[in-house]
Parts: structure tokens; C-alpha cells; sequence
């Protein structure tokens, strides 16, 4: 029995539909993701589509009513969220025992499952395949695009922790220490080992990357500004692809959680936005009614 629900303006939520599958990471653990798109949407496939994660301290990222995915479903494009090993949706073992530390590749692999997963049932194709995540899933977004860069076509790290090794090793930052607790100590030979085999800044690798676009605040006291620079600059000097571009938005007033003011933070989603739908071909789209 439905006790309440928030009446949106001019949303009709009949038009939508979602549903939850499994995609099945390399050792064989099941990872849970939810898809949303419109009813309406005609049969067939592939789709251009949106794949989002995080997948870190132990946060629980559940399926909710966003308004800000709105302007991609109602293009054609289907959303999917992934709840990936290191967040907490399938129980506190889920980040505890199989996604921190010396299991925190397990939160890489099963984000590029789940891209799989999405690509083989006819669901998208890596041309129309576009990414996301911030902070922690922004290093999600470096690490995935150094193992497999093939297969997307654009993404978008938001204020990426992305220089994970240099960042780990200076105790002066402020956060430094606490984060020992999730990444670990690089004083430990056995963390700093571990750790460098997926700090997306140290993996850059000779290879044709897609598209990335990355934002950034120069006020950010969890993620320093440099971080995503120095990022970005290697990239730019790394990829193979010519057609591709790094793009890098720092914005000079703001920290790590964006604007404050919403309509400004609703400005700086749309230009996020259209750069995603300009690459996967949907600048010129309506949305339907």
C-alpha cells in the first residue's frame, strides 16, 4: 500500500519502467544493477545509454527518483546504476571482505562486468556507451578507462581522486592518514604494491582513450585541484586516439561537492550533459513528451 509519494510537475511517472539484473564479475560474484528507461522506447537495440558507479565506503547507492537523469531517459537513452563491490548494498561483506584494501580491484572489475554485460545482451554498444562517477568513482572512472578503454565512448569524472600513490604517501594533506583506512598505509610495501597496480594517474597507458570530461574545484579540500590536472595532462600526452578529446572544466569558486546555489549546480549539470549527448550523437534530439 503506497503511503505517499511526491508529486512532481509535469512528470508522468507511468511513462517509465525499471527493472534490476545481475551481471556476473571474473570470480564469479553477481552484481546487482538497476536500469531505468521509457515505456515507450521502440523494440531493438543497441541504445545509447548511461552507466553510472561508485563503489566505495561501504555507501549504499540505492535506486531513488532523480531528476537529473531526466534529460538522458527522455532522449532514448537507458540509465543503468551499478552496485559494485567496495559500496554497501549487498551487505557490509560487500565492502569489508571483497571491495577495500587488498580487494579494491574487485570494485574495477566488476564495473567493467557490468559494461560487458550491458554490451553483449544488446543493450548498448561501446559507441554509444557514455560513464560516470565522482570522487572516489572518479579514480572508479580512471581505473576503468586504463583496463578498458574500449569500451565507451565518452566519460565524465567529477572532482576525481585520481593520484592515488602520491596522495596516500604525503601525511601533511590533511585527509591523508584517515584514508589509510580505506585505500591503506603505502608505508606497508604489501598496500603500496597493491595500490600502485590501480592508481589511475600511474596507469596511464599508451592506448586510444574515449572522450573524458573532467570537473574539477579549486577550493577542494578532499581532492586537490592538481590531482585532476595532472590527470588530464598526462592523458592528453598518453592517447593514441586523435579523434578523442580531454576536456577539463576547473571552476574557481567552488569545492568538492559542486555549486551550493541549485540553480547553478543545474547549469553545470546541463553542460555536463550536453557534452555527453553531443558525443553520443543526441545534441539535435527532443525529449519526448
Amino acid at each position: 500500500e503506497k503511503l505517499w509519494q511526491q508529486e512532481i510537475p509535469l512528470l508522468d511517472p507511468t511513462k517509465y519502467e525499471n527493472r534490476r539484473v545481475f551481471a556476473t564479475a571474473p570470480d564469479g560474484r553477481q552484481v546487482p544493477m538497476s536500469i531505468v528507461q521509457r515505456k515507450d522506447l521502440p523494440a531493438g537495440g543497441p541504445r545509447p545509454c548511461m552507466l553510472y558507479g561508485y563503489g566505495s565506503y561501504g555507501i549504499c547507492v540505492d535506486p531513488g527518483f532523480n531528476p537529473h537523469i531526466l534529460p538522458y531517459v527522455d532522449r532514448g537513452m537507458v540509465y543503468v546504476m551499478a552496485n559494485i563491490r567496495g559500496g554497501g548494498e549487498m551487505g557490509r561483506y560487500w565492502y569489508e571482505e571483497e571491495g577495500k584494501y587488498l580487494t579494491k580491484r574487485n570494485t574495477f572489475l566488476d564495473f567493467i562486468a557490468c559494461a560487458e554485460y550491458l554490451i553483449q545482451e544488446g543493450i548498448t554498444a561501446p559507441n554509444l556507451l557514455a560513464t560516470e562517477g565522482r570522487s572516489a568513482g572518479g579514480m572508479l572512472m580512471g581505473g576503468i578507462l586504463n583496463m578498458r578503454p574500449d569500451l565507451f565512448r565518452i566519460a565524465v569524472a567529477g572532482v576525481p581522486f585520481v593520484d592515488v600513490m602520491n596522495t596516500m604517501s604525503d601525511p601533511s594533506i590533511p585527509l591523508t592518514t584517515g584514508e589509510w583506512e580505506e585505500w591503506g598505509n603505502p608505508n606497508e610495501w604489501k598496500y603500496f604494491d597493491y595500490m600502485l597496480s590501480y592508481s589511475p594517474y600511474d596507469n596511464v597507458r599508451e592506448v586510444p582513450y574515449p572522450d573524458i570530461l573532467i570537473t574539477a574545484g579549486l577550493h577542494d579540500p578532499r581532492v586537490a585541484f592538481w590531482e585532476p590536472a595532472k590527470w588530464a595532462s598526462k592523458l592528453r600526452t598518453m592517447n593514441t586516439n586523435k579523434e578523442s578529446k580531454v576536456l577539463v572544466k576547473m571552476d574557481l569558486e567552488v569545492g568538492h561537492f559542486s555549486a551550493s546555489d541549485r540553480y547553478r549546480y543545474k547549469r553545470e549539470k546541463a553542460f555536463e550533459q550536453s557534452i555527453v549527448l553531443e558525443k553520443l550523437g543526441l545534441a539535435d534530439v527532443k525529449p519526448m513528451k
